[in-house]
């Protein structure tokens, strides 16, 4: 992993100590429950349970065997004397590679949901705070009909709510181990054993294993963590998009001794966001490698190995870091609801085309001649310094339609965001917060 976006929390159990420290704790686990079912002696089991390790020792026999485990399980054994034959006893490397991996996933991905927790809050605090701070909507980029900015965190608030749901459920995905061992039909060790070791684990044994656990549970995980990715992305792409200087509506937060470019000191630029968008790219990269992790030949082969020791530790690392980021800048977001309401004031009140198209045709104008007559008022207001309302109020087509009050009704900017309370209390904000 690289260190630059690997937090504290995320790092032990992804560094190789670890990683042998979980294979470990399955060997441990395996001698306890083999000692009480009379498999081994107890007094071996006991030796294990104080067994060690050394790094550099491991290191060293993997030169000489070209076998990560075994050069690992010959350092545990060598380190509790006469009672090592009973280390990894009855075992095939994946029975604890698997296992200790599931419960380093489940680590893992428990850490992402308390920080996405938190994130949700932000967004959460965003809605609250600017349910009725009125903004331009847009699609493709251009100005379309009036929003709240609250609505705008609120869709964020809840795709974050649905992401924890997906999370939980990636979780409860890895909560399968395997001892069931060579290719997953209990040759040496039988079920009952698998079943004593993975309730220690806190696991449950993976219904039809082969030698290893079936791979699409790993992809689930990864798509779902691709997901949350895509979802930041998202996030991050509409504040980088409304910090642009034309628009500057949001703006990430600077911190007084911060530098926004090297060459142009008046720079303030989204450096986090862009980063999140970029980090974004590489977790959906990881997605695709893990679906094709799902087929392997007969009942197992390497070619997911390799891979799996980059793409999973990364993903969930990575996860992490955009997770705990993206919260920062969601708590320091500068909002700027008077450059909001500017940008809704310069567009002229193009923004009420809709309702006086509808306007017209309720009067009985057919559709095709309220349209062109609309935009070509809308096109006219975008052109000159007289707004829609200005326009349409002195032409003559519009007024021998709708009166005075009919048009005022009509550009009623409140008309345009009365089901803002409803869509809230449809999402229950309060109550889930």
């Amino acid at each position: 992993m690289i260190t630059r976006y690997t937090l504290p929390e995320m790092a032990g159990f992804w560094s190789e100590e670890g990683k042998f420290n979980s294979w470990l704790l399955v060997e441990r686990a395996v001698a306890r429950a083999q000692a009480e079912m009379g498999l081994i002696p107890k007094s071996a089991a006991r030796a294990i349970a104080r067994a060690t390790f050394r790094i550099s020792e491991i290191e060293r026999f993997e030169k000489e065997t070209n076998h990560d485990v075994i050069a690992f399980t010959r350092s545990v054994a060598k380190s509790v004397g006469p009672a090592g034959k009973y280390v990894h006893y009855g075992l095939t490397s994946y029975d604890v590679v698997d296992t200790a991996l599931s419960l380093r996933c489940i680590s893992a991905l428990e850490i992402i949901e308390s920080a996405l927790g938190r994130l949700r809050m932000q967004c959460a605090r965003l809605a609250l705070e600017h349910k009725h701070t009125p903004m331009i909507g847009r699609t493709h980029g251009v100005h379309a009909e009036p929003i709240t900015f609250g609505l705008k965190a609120l869709s964020w608030y809840e795709e974050t709510c649905r992401n924890l749901d997906r999370l939980r459920s990636a979780i409860a995905e890895m909560h399968h181990g395997k001892i069931s061992g060579v290719v997953g039909s209990y040759t040496q060790l039988g079920p009952a054993l698998e079943a004593r070791v993975l309730r220690v684990l806190g696991l449950k044994p993976e219904p039809v294993s082969t030698q290893v656990i079936p791979r699409d549970r790993h992809a689930y995980m990864l798509a779902v963590l691709g997901l949350i990715a895509a979802g930041f992305e998202r996030i991050a792409v509409e504040i980088r998009n409304l910090q642009r200087t034309e628009i500057a509506e949001l703006g990430e937060p600077f911190g007084s001794r911060q530098r926004g470019s090297s060459a142009m000191p008046h720079k303030k630029n989204p450096i986090i966001c862009e980063r999140i968008t970029s980090l974004s790219r590489l977790v959906r990269g990881f997605v695709a490698t893990g679906y094709e992790n799902i087929p392997l030949w007969h009942e197992r082969d390497l070619s997911n190995s390799a891979n799996e020791r980059i793409i999973i530790p990364s993903a969930t690392v990575i996860v992490h870091y955009m997770t705990c980021k993206l919260h920062d800048v969601l708590a320091g977001l500068v909002v700027d609801s008077d450059r909001m309401a500017a940008n809704l004031e310069a567009a002229g009140g193009a923004f009420h085309s809709q309702g006086l198209l509808l306007a017209l045709v309720n009067t009985g104008m057919d559709r095709d001649s309220a349209y062109r007559l609309v935009q070509r008022l809308s096109f006219a207001a975008r052109e000159s310094d007289v707004g829609l309302p200005a326009l349409a109020r002195a032409d003559k087509e519009v007024t021998d339609r709708l009166d005075k009050r009919a048009l005022n009704r009509v550009f009623d900017l409140k008309r345009l965001l009365r089901h803002v309370d409803t869509i809230y209390r449809r999402t229950g904000l309060r109550a889930r917060a």
